[in-house]
């Protein structure tokens, strides 16, 4: 059965409007339209538009030019260079990607070309995924496509993969949920996190999003998906971006969908060169985990940016996140003694607390 929820796609894209400050820097308009060729005089507005986990704000300049999307990304908190970098990346691979038409990497100023407001997410019905994901999968495959060689991109390494693992008990469990966590518990964290790093570590490695998933993708039009949010790009597993895609934490799909998709996947990723020949069950086993690391690392994420960056929307996307969770754990149980061991204890020690939260319980 599909999980969903529409109102959820409206509610996210006006409470990050809302959360945005209603007025953009003096300076942002003057200088778009300076960098439109237009006199600063021009009867044109920002319109705030849906913006995203990060400190970017999202601008719409409605006037007598075509449309454009202003962007304020503050140059101290934000990897604008590595924007540009990346973009140009993926447009010399001929993914979909905004056009850039003028960029002050100073002030953390840059005008794009404005893809819209039509996100995949509510696109996705039972009887279109197929082909929306079909889509996108053949997107990702352009990315692992991509020669990696001299890029000199970030590595998804151990480090960085660790980090990710400790938002979870640092920011979901204890902060959130107010869990105390015992050596011994820490004990079985580590292990578990052992585990999902070494199998991230094990997998062929490609170009990765990072957040390749339904609310970062564009429909421009019925045949062509654009990507955006792109610029924590790093060379990593080859099931991360399929697996955050495939399990987004915005909607949800039965189990045997899901593996027909991810094999499907695997089987071009093979004719197309990207990887050698992998039988079903360690690609399985690669996905699964790689969405283990991954939802693990989003409920501390989301429960980081709700305490410390006061975004509560994203608390009603835990629920889901969390089914993916156990979901994985259910199947994956018995591969392993840690696994096996941290279901357990996620079942008796975790998942009665969540069950306390009022957001646990969001239609």
């Amino acid at each position: 059965m599909i999980k969903h929820h529409p109102g959820l796609v409206r509610d996210f894209l006006i409470q990050e409007v809302l959360l945005q400050p209603r007025q953009p820097s003096p300076q942002l308009l003057p200088w778009a339209l300076a960098a439109l060729g237009l006199s600063a005089t021009t009867n044109a507005t920002l319109v705030p538009v849906a913006g995203d986990a990060s400190n970017r704000r999202y601008f719409r300049l409605q006037g007598p030019a075509s449309v454009v999307i202003v962007v304020e990304a503050p140059p101290t908190t934000e990897k604008n260079h590595e924007f540009l970098k990346v973009r140009e990346l993926l447009a010399g691979a001929r993914v979909r990607v905004p056009a850039l038409l003028a960029a002050d990497l100073d002030r953390g100023y840059m005008l794009l070309e404005d893809l819209g407001d039509s996100l995949l997410l509510p696109l996705l019905t039972p009887a279109l995924a197929d082909d929306y994901y079909g889509q996108a999968l053949a997107v990702l495959r352009q990315l692992a496509l991509v020669d990696i060689t001299h890029t000199n991109l970030p590595v998804y390494d151990n480090a960085l993969l660790a980090e990710e693992f400790s938002r979870f008990p640092e920011w979901f469990l204890e902060r959130l949920l107010g869990l105390v966590i015992s050596n011994e518990e820490r004990k079985l964290l580590d292990e578990v996190a052992g585990l999902l790093i070494g199998s991230a570590l094990a997998q062929p490695q490609v170009l990765v999003h990072r957040d390749f998933h339904s609310r970062n993708l564009m429909c421009v039009d019925e045949q062509t998906l654009a990507v955006i949010d792109f610029q924590d790009a790093v060379l990593g597993p080859v099931t991360y971006d399929a697996v955050s895609l495939l399990r987004d934490c915005y909607i949800g799909w039965p189990r045997a969908r899901v593996e027909a998709w991810a094999l499907a996947h695997r089987d071009a990723l093979q004719v197309s060169g990207v990887i050698p020949a992998v039988d079903d069950v360690t690609f399985l086993c690669w996905f699964d985990l790689m969405g283990l690391q991954r939802h693990l690392k989003v409920l501390g994420t989301f429960a980081r940016l709700y305490l410390r960056d006061g975004k509560a929307g994203y608390l009603a996307d835990l629920p889901l996140t969390i089914s993916h969770i156990t979901g994985v754990l259910e199947a994956r149980a018995q591969d392993g003694v840690a696994l096996d061991g941290f279901r357990r204890w996620f079942d008796r020690r975790v998942l009665p607390v969540v069950a306390q939260q009022a957001w646990s319980k969001a239609p």
